[in-house]
């Protein structure tokens, strides 16, 4: 289909060539969340279905089908720095690895003694630290058996420490590190903005200052959240997905059918993004690699 490009400034058009466009490659789902490139295939949560949907890029067309149910309605997915697949799950209030065996082990799901509200989305850093947004979601409206006080960004060091790094966001929610881990970007839902963090050796934080505000009449909020290996950032919002240079300034927003969801970078050669939106899934191609998962 006709891809709906809105230029903000020029340099847009080296991201997005012209005559890219924005194909429609599955639908009629639940809800598709968390876009995760394994290779030559994509995996998403279709969250109320409590289901991970493996898409396959077939020269016949898309196969689709089930990679793992139930998953505790995951959300948020990725990969390990040995393959291992990471998902956040909403119900099961807790992030978790896939062994090889297919055993689960749980990265965390306490924070000293008290549940976790419903992990969300997840990032891992070179050291294999697992970073994730920890927001209510999960629990309803208003949010039901909470017990922790706020919605915080966690740290599961290798060691299996968990750390709190922040606990003053409303709704967090996407997060994504820049190409070379110094920053740690965390959106915040429902005030509409990205923070930015800078990254100490150790994996904590400092520094945090809104980078870039996304606001408008269009449906879409911000949620989910890449970044380019030129540092550009990409992350959901009115009308479809944003995206920024590594300043915060906006460049342009590429629209969608349906509300974006999340997004993810894939093929062989990370020029792919995948978005997942409502009930499906869509791709388009750019002119700039993104950060690859693996």
């Amino acid at each position: 289909m006709e891809l709906k490009l809105e230029e903000f400034v020029s340099a847009i058009r080296r991201i997005v060539p012209q005559g890219a466009s924005l194909d429609h490659i599955a639908t009629g789902f639940g809800f598709t969340e968390g876009p995760l490139w394994c290779g030559d295939y994509l995996l998403f949560s279709d969250i109320p279905r409590s289901r991970i949907v493996r898409l396959t890029m077939r020269r016949e067309g898309p196969e689709v089908t089930t990679f793992r149910t139930p998953t505790g309605n995951s959300n948020g997915l990725t990969l390990d720095r040995s393959g291992r697949l990471i998902a956040c799950e909403h119900s099961g209030r807790r992030v978790t690895r896939a062994e090889a065996d297919g055993t689960v082990t749980v990265l965390a799901d306490r924070y000293q003694g008290k549940r976790l509200n419903s992990p969300n989305d997840v990032a891992v850093r070179s050291d294999g630290s697992v970073y994730f947004t920890d927001p209510p979601y999960g629990l309803g409206n208003p949010p039901k058996w909470k017990e922790l006080a706020f919605n915080g960004v966690y740290r599961a060091g290798p060691d299996g420490e968990l750390q709190l790094l922040a606990d003053d966001f409303d709704r967090p929610n996407g997060l994504a590190f820049s190409p070379d881990e110094s920053v740690l970007y965390v959106n915040d839902t429902e005030r509409g903005h990205i923070r930015a963090f800078d990254v100490s050796t150790d994996g904590s934080i400092s520094k945090g200052r809104v980078f870039a505000e996304l606001k408008g009449q269009e449906p879409g909020r911000p949620d989910g959240m890449k970044v380019d290996r030129e540092g550009n950032v990409y992350c959901t919002g009115p009308g479809g997905f944003w995206v920024m240079d590594s300043s915060g300034e906006p460049l342009g927003r590429i629209r969608t059918p349906e509300t974006a969801s999340n997004l993810a970078w894939g093929d062989g050669d990370w020029k792919t993004l995948y978005i997942t939106a409502v009930t499906s899934v869509y791709r388009v191609r750019l002119g700039v690699a993104g950060v690859a998962v693996f």
